[in-house]
């Protein structure tokens, strides 16, 4: 009966990994593809890769969403990890209140906020382009943030700081040596969810952008109403560079916390055998 239960189970994710990963593939397969087919393979080409670095149209697509994503990233962190070291330390009615105000934008449909930062720009007579639509994924990210920093902030001893300037830190020092380290966890989970709110975002930047300035997502969309696949050669780019991201973000404090393991161990090995014990 157990085993009956475990291969029903192992089917059963198999069968939602083939779901979630199979058109990906199909993707990057068809990425190679000589021909115009989006269903049937001829033979191994990099023509769509050469059509896509040739097109200056989506290398421009592309500078705006990776400095938009990473200057969004960059403000809405800041932002947000100092506004959830503020809530630590104001009034429970006040911090329950802005909460829940933070949780509305991420609560509410994408196409309404669209449209209510689109309205807003229209009414201060701010031209659209680049710097609209890096304020609006500013403020799609900075709530996700500061949902990611707060629970970490929350479990820290609100004592640390003020024993950090009792020996003699300063405020910055305090918050950058002590504080900062200890929710370094929940702070990379608001970079790497920001970086992909932003990246990824289409609804919004496609109802706050003018003036000719297009992300990924919106060239995307405009490729999809005509067969066109450089789409499948730019996906696959994406792809690579989302799981490049992701081995590195696994990879860089393995090995880190590899080579302290090696120089803690080179230390107790330095050291007489008396000390150690």
């Amino acid at each position: 009966m157990k085993k009956k239960r475990k291969l029903g189970s192992g089917l059963y994710i198999t069968l939602c990994f083939l779901f979630l990963y199979l058109p990906i593939l199909v993707t990057m397969v068809y990425s190679f593809n000589s021909s115009k087919s989006l269903t049937k393979f001829e033979s191994f080409s990099l023509r769509w890769y050469e059509n896509l670095f040739s097109s200056g149209e989506i290398m421009h697509a592309v500078y705006v969403s990776i400095t938009i994503a990473l200057l969004a990233t960059a403000i809405s962190t800041v932002l947000g990890t100092l506004t959830a070291i503020g809530l630590s330390k104001t009034r429970r009615i006040l911090k329950e209140a802005i909460l829940n105000v933070n949780n509305i934008p991420i609560m509410n449909p994408d196409i309404v906020t669209a449209i209510g930062l689109m309205i807003l720009f229209s009414s201060i007579k701010l031209e659209k382009g680049y710097f609209t639509m890096l304020l609006a994924h500013i403020a799609l990210c900075t709530p996700y943030v500061i949902t990611s920093v707060y629970p970490k902030v929350r479990n820290l001893d609100p004592n640390l700081a003020n024993a950090a300037m009792d020996l003699g830190a300063t405020p910055v020092q305090a918050l950058t040596k002590v504080i900062l380290p200890m929710i370094k966890e929940g702070i990379y989970a608001g970079v790497l969810l920001a970086f992909t709110m932003s990246f990824d975002d289409f609804v919004i930047s496609y109802f706050v952008t003018g003036n000719g300035i297009s992300n990924i997502s919106i060239i995307v969309y405009n490729m999809t109403k005509r067969t066109n696949p450089t789409i499948n050669a730019l996906s696959t780019l994406v792809i690579l560079v989302i799981v490049v991201t992701l081995v590195l973000v696994h990879l860089i404090p393995y090995l880190k916390r590899r080579r302290e393991e090696g120089r803690e161990k080179e230390i107790d090995s330095l050291l007489p055998k008396e000390e150690v014990e």
